[in-house]
């Protein structure tokens, strides 16, 4: 699919954004490791949870979506705590489900995890969480800590083991879910710091949610969880998700305009710090804890970001600082490099592309924006990343030939409707089926 996006100078209306897919897929697995029926409400439809639906019942889930008068659910009949054996397990592209089900699978005498995606999670690096698995005494093959993986988790055992935190969370998080299988006591030392700290909080939100104890220090660098934990069945509710959400308010931030976005309550998503980024960078934001209300006029300031704090939200800030005056720059965000592509230095070389001054340091993007925008009018790709397509289609709305964005469909990993929404607040946009 192509996107055409043309300029556009306002955006109004009102959206409810898509369900979070990472409190959605935690949920998922949680209701999955749990014995008897759960139910979770307002399901993301993102490729990522699809991914981890359809993975979930190839291990014996048994899982039903519906709709209700309240919404769309999924109900959940779980395998408890020992999966079935498939045989073989592949994710798609989606990173963080591979990672979390080879935590929960490797108890499995021998299981091997592919992808069809070779140039993208094909080429993402998994041996931290693999040498993480063989101190609780799980054996494997990979290639060079990359898919495709084999676990043998005969000699399973609890106790201590450390995992570095440098790269990513999703080992953690991993261990995390794993843990309570185990049946006995298991200690998690965090190394060399750790990336992208909310969604651990939402992993440890997800799980005590589901019945199980965790002990865990202030900074996140030291766990205990004891053995005899079983997850229990429950009726969960996903909230707005606001990496996507993020995308809406950077594209409303460059375009100007009046809108509101639904389903956004207070949680862990470290993605809410765009809300306090877009004020400082001149946008009227409001948040009474339901729902955000943005209003702008498309003139923005330059911003200093830690972009650790919000990782999924890095990309559709950048495009809105290569609208704004002044020199922006976004660091701590070395651990993009290992997304879906390295979201450091394709974003620079596409933004360069269309006549964005900017440049990539070792774990920086410095933007120089150009508040009169660009000329546009050339065909970029998206590289496998539904990030890069949003971040893209936000230049897009101020380029004065427009953008025509190739492979466009990659943003059903996070969010199936982002064009149809951004269409609905007015953007001129129009899609080709290619």
């Amino acid at each position: 699919m192509q996107a055409q996006v043309s300029p556009t100078r306002s955006l109004s209306g009102r959206i409810d954004p898509p369900s979070s897919k990472n409190y959605t897929t935690r949920y998922l697995l949680a209701a999955a490791l749990a014995a008897g029926e759960s139910i979770v409400r307002f399901p993301a439809s993102s490729d990522d949870a699809s991914a981890m639906r359809r993975c979930l019942r190839e291990l014996g889930a048994k899982i039903e979506e519906v709709e209700d008068e309240v919404g769309p659910l999924v109900r959940i009949r779980g395998f408890g705590g020992r999966p079935q054996n498939p045989g073989t397990v592949n994710p798609d592209n989606a990173g963080a489900v591979l990672r979390l089900l080879m935590g929960v699978c490797a108890q499995l005498d021998e299981i091997r995890f592919e992808t069809d995606y070779a140039d993208s999670l094909g080429k993402r690096p998994h041996g931290d969480l693999l040498r993480a698995l063989g101190q609780l005494g799980v054996q494997y093959e990979s290639d060079e800590g990359r898919l495709p993986v084999v676990l043998r988790g005969a000699g399973l055992h609890g106790g201590s083991v450390w995992v570095s935190g440098a790269k990513s969370s999703q080992y953690l998080s991993a261990l995390l879910f794993m843990a309570p299988l185990i049946g006995e006591k298991v200690e998690i030392a965090v190394r060399d710091g750790l990336v992208s700290q909310p969604l651990v909080h939402t992993t440890i939100e997800v799980m005590r949610q589901a019945g199980i104890v965790i002990e865990a220090a202030d900074d996140l660098l030291y766990f205990s969880i004891e053995g005899g934990q079983a997850y229990r069945t429950g009726e969960f509710s996903v909230n707005g998700d606001y990496p996507s959400s993020a995308a809406l308010l950077a594209a409303g931030a460059v375009a100007g305009g009046d809108f509101y976005l639904n389903r956004l309550f207070v949680d862990s998503q470290g993605e809410r710090a765009v809300l306090p980024l877009l004020r400082e960078m001149g946008c009227d934001v409001n948040h009474d804890g339901k729902s955000v209300h943005l209003r702008g006029d498309g003139g923005l300031r330059a911003v200093q970001f830690d972009g650790d704090r919000a990782t999924d939200a890095v990309l559709a800030m950048v495009a809105a600082a290569a609208l704004a005056e002044g020199e922006s720059r976004f660091y701590g965000i070395g651990n993009l490099r290992l997304k879906e592509c390295d979201r450091i230095s394709v974003p620079v070389r596409l933004l360069q592309r269309i006549g964005v001054d900017c440049e990539e340091r070792e774990s920086e993007i410095i933007v120089r924006g150009n508040p009169e925008g660009y000329e546009g009018g050339i065909a970029v790709e998206t590289h496998h990343d539904h990030r890069v397509a949003q971040m893209l289609t936000i230049v897009g709305l101020r380029c004065r030939r427009g953008l025509t964005i190739l492979d466009a469909e990659n943003v059903n990993k996070s969010y199936p409707a982002f064009f149809r929404d951004m269409i609905s607040l007015g953007a001129q946009i129009q899609l080709e089926d290619k």
